[in-house]
């Protein structure tokens, strides 16, 4: 009877399936954080065209309301290039989040490629066992003919 086969890495190999899930989480969650950013933008272009839109359409307009209107553009200009700046940073930590995954991936790709060469090898040293004793048998039972 043949001994089932048993990877000694078992482990090891469990630890860098849940690196590796752990590393897609945060990849997910940096993909999401990206996405609200770039959203977060849209929404801050969009609002400063219709503000300026807005401002050059209205042709009569006291001083304070000019004043108001030129700081409102100022400061949705200003918010728009520290989103830009996130935006870039976040982008930065996909690219190392999905390359982090990417390694986790190949060192957990690593491990069961040898489990799966262990594997075979063992079931081949099982086989070339049993037909060992196969042969063993034959031989014990075999009767050379009598002359």
């Amino acid at each position: 009877m043949a001994k089932p086969f048993r990877f000694n890495l078992q482990k090891v190999l469990d630890y860098r399936a849940q690196l590796e899930d752990q590393a897609k989480l945060a990849l997910a969650k940096a993909q999401q954080l990206h996405q609200e950013q770039l959203r977060l933008i849209k929404s801050l272009d969009e609002t400063l065209t219709a503000h300026l839109e807005n401002m050059a359409s209205k042709a009569t307009s006291s001083s304070a309301e000019i004043w108001l209107g030129r700081n409102y553009a100022k400061r949705l200009a200003a918010d728009l290039v520290v989103s830009r700046q996130t935006e870039a940073r976040l982008a930065q930590d996909v690219i190392s989040r999905r390359q982090e995954l990417v390694t986790k991936a190949k060192d957990r790709k690593l491990l069961e490629k040898l489990k799966e060469t262990q594997a075979k090898r063992h079931e081949q040293e099982e086989l070339r066992k049993e037909q060992a004793g196969f042969d063993e048998m034959a031989t014990i039972r075999y009767q050379a003919p009598a002359f």
